[in-house]
């Protein structure tokens, strides 16, 4: 009962402080981002500590290594969370754009207008840098936000949602305009699925048992993103050298997340001059390539696009 009571409370808070964001300017938006984006960068420190325990709890745990790269913060990947939120700051301002207007037969005008959902609850996995991303996007567009990450960075999300909370506060907007539930335990996010009168839409950002789960499992809508699709094409117009860069880039930088490229599609008309250089890259960096009979043919070195891994 204690963790449903928290999170219905989180749910309350939420939804009081949706009014108070629907209603600010643009500017205090933006100012909370700005001062969240300082308060990582003056704790990265801080971050980092906590970050170490969850990194320590998670190869006791047995995670694998690629899950442990996902989950480890380090000065670089932190300042690139501040980033994002300044890259969200230069964003235009989504809310009051009229995205249609027209005129009835009756003289009755009727236009499309870009307001806020309201509340917004985010489940996600290992990846911290989420907490921030997801609180950076629902405060640009004027929506509450309850986060709730994986237990296995709960420490380091921890410390990040206190950025986010304390650039609120010093903007004048809601402190509860972005909160991590806090806890670990699961019953929480069943919790917060059955808050359909509080919460006005779920976003899962996970593997698709996750999806699976919360959809099935939610009172309130879903929005789902779909497994895969990160595909990198290269046009018989691209420079070579840089569809190369990008390629070799998209695969090998942290292939252990969820946007890494998955599938790369060559135009016919370059697959005989791109495809060596690019699967010499890539072999370079120790990446197994699965080709389809066409590719094979240019590349009969790698393995049948069907094959297990």
């Amino acid at each position: 009962m204690q963790i449903e009571e928290t999170v219905v409370g989180l749910c309350r808070d939420a939804r009081q402080a949706a009014r108070g964001l629907a209603m600010a300017s643009a500017t205090a938006r933006n100012t909370a981002l700005t001062f969240a984006a300082a308060r990582l960068r003056e704790r990265a420190a801080e971050i980092q500590a906590a970050n170490r325990e969850d990194v320590a709890a998670g190869k006791r745990n047995g995670l694998s290594s690629a899950l442990i790269d996902r989950l480890s913060l380090n000065d670089a990947r932190i300042e690139a969370m501040a980033q994002g939120l300044d890259a969200i700051v230069a964003l235009p301002d989504p809310l009051g754009e009229t995205i249609a207007r027209w005129r009835r037969p009756n003289g009755l005008e009727i236009s499309q207008v870009r307001v806020p959902l309201g509340v917004v609850g985010v489940i996600y996995e290992s990846r911290p840098n989420v907490t921030a991303d997801a609180a950076g996007l629902c405060l640009k567009s004027g929506n509450a936000v309850i986060l709730k990450g994986g237990s296995e960075a709960f420490a380091t999300n921890t410390a990040i949602a206190a950025c986010l909370a304390e650039g609120s506060a010093a903007a004048g907007l809601p402190r509860a305009a972005a909160q991590l539930i806090p806890t670990t335990d699961r019953r929480a996010v069943a919790a917060l699925l059955a808050q359909r009168e509080l919460v006005d839409v779920i976003v899962p950002r996970g593997g698709t048992s996750l999806i699976q789960a919360i959809t099935e499992s939610s009172s309130i809508p879903v929005i789902q993103h779909y497994a895969g699709i990160c595909h990198v094409y290269v046009d018989d117009a691209a420079d070579l050298d840089m569809a190369e860069r990008i390629a070799v880039n998209a695969k090998v930088q942290r292939p252990g997340v969820c946007n890494a490229m998955e599938t790369l599609l060559v135009h016919a008309d370059v697959a005989d001059r791109f495809l060596p250089r690019v699967g010499a890259a890539l072999q370079a960096a120790s990446v197994k390539k699965h080709g389809s009979p066409r590719t094979r043919a240019v590349l009969p070195d790698i393995a049948v696009n069907n094959e297990k891994q």
